[in-house]
């Protein structure tokens, strides 16, 4: 099972009030991250896949510790738990070689903007998430049988 690694720099504009990284910001490191995911390693030269717009149906974010401001980016591990054939989940670990900081997963939903509705998976856009699945890590909340059989072919 791949991951795919995304090394995100920290702003300083990114901490709150209290020295560390806002929680709202960390949406951001997850957005960075899924769409350097999603899009820049998309299969294919000339690939329309996951070019046709998504959107997000759901987070879950599990914040394990405070991160403060430092020059080292942090690193943010993406793998797919789940493709269904209208929606995929991701999870994620927003990280250091020292310490997790968040766990988190989302859930999207490949859309056709132009008729303005959901579209299914397709079967190259499978291809590629499959690459990635890992469903033992799983994502914030699920317990081991919410998991089992997460792949629908």
């Amino acid at each position: 099972m791949a991951r795919h690694i995304y090394r995100c720099p920290l702003r300083w504009s990114d901490m709150d009030a209290f020295g560390h990284v806002n929680n709202v910001v960390f949406l951001r490191y997850l957005e960075e991250a899924r769409i350097d995911f999603m899009f820049r390693l998309a299969p294919g030269e000339g690939s329309e896949s996951f070019t046709g717009g998504s959107v997000v149906a759901r987070h879950e974010i599990d914040y394990l510790r405070p991160l403060v401001h430092r020059h080292e980016p942090v690193t943010v591990e993406t793998w797919v738990t789940k493709v269904g054939a209208a929606s995929l989940t991701v999870a994620y670990e927003v990280k250091d070689a020292e310490a997790v900081y968040v766990r988190a997963s989302t859930v999207v939903v490949p859309y056709n903007l132009e008729k303005g509705r959901p579209r299914r998976i397709t079967a190259e856009e499978r291809s590629f998430l499959e690459e990635y699945f890992d469903d033992s890590a799983g994502a914030p909340g699920e317990s081991g049988d919410a998991r089992e059989g997460a792949v629908a072919v």
